[in-house]
């Protein structure tokens, strides 16, 4: 059961909901289209999934290996540091799972044509570069950069191509916005964990620009992106969605709150809330598509 435990916490539950929420937003893009195919959605979700808990595990991996990690961390337990996994059952789980999310990629080549198989290297390298190789992006403040784009931009986009089989303006600046909110989950993460990573040599962008800017930056983009999205789904939907911005809205300002009058172990709780709230604004949005509320 220990070891059980450990995996699922090496997945990362709490951030999954980064993944989905992206696949989501493009869902509801692909139902007001109204010609939308649903099976490469479905299998862009499962990719999504699994693209994401392969870099979980490549994160904690190559982590460990750099030294980067130690024993009573403030975040959540690292499962191959504490020495309930072995360094080696977490490195064949990172590339066993990668090999599936390429599976998963390379069923979508039959709605999306040959080219997918560059895109799909791209992504499968960027699972891997986040962490590893001569110039890992988590180590040179570049994290938040590439959860931008492989968890908003990427994702939204092509799961709206594959559906729908064209490209569209208002989902390119959609796919932006969830982006941003994404990267709020990780700058939550390295705001509580600033003073190890500084103390290992990782450079994050709270490193970096410290504390204070970085808290500034959360707020920010989840306001930014909230206003971006609404505007692109108003005009797509014609739903009068003033109150939902208002609420989201609220609730970014709550989360800031929390943000700067919080630290250490007190923010894995608000790295979750920060995920969920990615994962409800866009099946709110979902579901306005769906049931074609227009008052709100």
């Amino acid at each position: 059961m220990k070891a059980v435990k450990a995996w699922i916490e090496a997945m990362r539950l709490r951030t999954l909901p980064v993944s989905v929420a992206g696949v989501f937003c493009a869902f509801a893009f692909a139902h007001l289209d109204g010609s939308a195919q649903w099976l490469p959605g479905w299998l862009c979700l499962l990719f999504a999934v699994l693209a994401q808990i392969s870099s979980n595990f490549a994160n904690e991996y190559y982590d460990f290996k750099a030294g980067l990690d130690k024993a009573g961390r403030v975040g959540p337990r690292r499962g191959v540091t504490e020495g309930d996994l072995s360094a080696r059952a977490m490195r064949n789980a990172t590339f066993g799972v990668l090999a599936l999310a390429c599976a998963v990629g390379c069923s979508l080549i039959y709605w999306g044509g040959y080219w997918l198989i560059a895109l799909g290297l791209m992504i499968a390298i960027g699972v891997l570069a986040y962490s590893a190789g001569p110039y890992p992006l988590s180590r040179h403040g570049l994290g938040e950069a590439a959860v931008i784009m492989f968890f908003g931009i990427i994702p939204v986009n092509m799961t709206y191509y594959l559906m729908c089989g064209r490209w569209s303006t208002d989902v390119a600046i959609a796919s932006l916005s969830m982006g941003l909110l994404g990267a709020n989950v990780l700058i939550v993460n390295n705001y509580r964990d600033v003073n190890d990573d500084r103390e290992v040599g990782k450079i994050t962008l709270c490193v970096k620009w410290g504390r204070k800017a970085m808290s500034v930056i959360y707020l920010v983009n989840g306001l930014v992106a909230i206003v971006m999205m609404a505007e692109v789904w108003n005009a797509a939907s014609d739903a009068k969605i003033i109150g939902i911005v208002g609420f989201f809205l609220y609730l970014q300002i709550c989360l800031y709150v929390r943000l700067v009058r919080n630290d250490g172990a007190k923010l894995n709780r608000l790295l979750g809330a920060t995920a969920g709230i990615m994962l409800l604004f866009a099946l709110t949005f979902l579901f306005v598509s769906i049931f074609k509320i227009t008052n709100l």
